[in-house]
């Protein structure tokens, strides 16, 4: 998995406040009941801050596991570098 795996796993345990034993990595929207709708807007906010990059609507409803939250944020990155 990419660099911003480790990372990115930290912003999601914190975002929707979760176990430290939490699957994450296999995790997907909805899955759990903190992953609702206003949690993945937290999440996304809480992406964007530490990643310092942006996401667009389309992102932001395409948002639907960790493993496609790491693909963006690497791309996002790519274009921000």
């Amino acid at each position: 998995m990419s660099e911003v795996a480790p990372k990115l796993r930290e912003v999601f345990v914190e975002a929707l406040d979760l176990d430290a034993d939490v699957d994450v990595e296999n995790l997907k929207y909805r899955d759990l009941e903190a992953w609702d709708s206003v949690g993945h807007m937290a999440l996304v906010a809480a992406i964007e801050d530490e990643f310092d990059v942006e996401f667009d609507t389309d992102q932001v409803i395409d948002m639907s596991s960790f493993k496609v939250a790491v693909d963006m944020v690497t791309e996002l990155q790519a274009k921000n570098d």
